[in-house]
């Protein structure tokens, strides 16, 4: 049983958002096509407090771009980006909702972090997303989103450790590129932790 993953397609990623990821917006095409193709359609939502801790403007003397220790995390500081219950949190509604069968939030601890859609950074609490795919026998996830070089990855890298099969979607990613090669760094990061690399037009039903 197979599953697609779609990681954070959500307004403030693409362009004219809060955190918005240069091309962004090219994933929601890619994914719509993909969708057909599966039966189990996960999508994962960032879902901030408005006082989360990862916001810049939540933490006194710091500025977008920092990296302060959070907790037992490295914590990137960045602007204000899908809180709950506002336009740029919502998915992109270039995403046919019908089609996907559960949505899983996270990021919703205002003291922690949670890049993965499986686990908070500091890998104490789960999303339940694990559990979810496993009671229905979910082995293979295809997994694609924003961003390459963050949530992908994050979900990517969690998936393997958890021992599904994880095919990473390339061209349905973008990535921030704080430092330009930052998403190459993290394909070639998934490849060597056993994820595999495929295109959109190699995936039939």
């Amino acid at each position: 049983m197979r599953a697609l993953v779609l990681v954070d397609l959500q307004y403030d990623f693409c362009p004219g958002g809060a955190l918005a990821v240069a091309r962004g917006d090219e994933t929601i095409p890619i994914a719509s096509r993909l969708m057909p193709h599966f039966s189990t359609i996960v999508a994962t939502q960032d879902w901030h407090p408005p006082g989360h801790k990862s916001f810049a403007m939540n933490n006194p003397g710091t500025k977008e771009g920092d990296v302060i220790d959070l907790g037992n995390t490295r914590q990137v500081m960045w602007p204000a980006h899908c809180v709950q219950n506002t336009h740029g949190a919502e998915l992109h509604a270039g995403l046919d909702r019908s089609k996907i069968t559960e949505v899983f939030q996270k990021g919703t601890d205002p003291q922690l972090d949670s890049y993965s859609g499986f686990f908070d950074n500091g890998h104490t609490k789960a999303t339940g997303l694990a559990q979810w795919l496993s009671e229905r026998w979910v082995k293979q996830l295809y997994i694609l989103g924003l961003a390459t070089d963050f949530c992908v990855k994050a979900t990517a890298l969690d998936a393997r450790q958890l021992g599904f099969d994880v095919f990473l979607v390339e061209d349905g990613c973008r990535g921030v590129e704080l430092r330009p090669g930052d998403s190459e760094r993290a394909v070639a990061e998934m490849r060597g932790r056993g994820v595999a690399i495929v295109e959109s037009g190699a995936i039939g039903a």
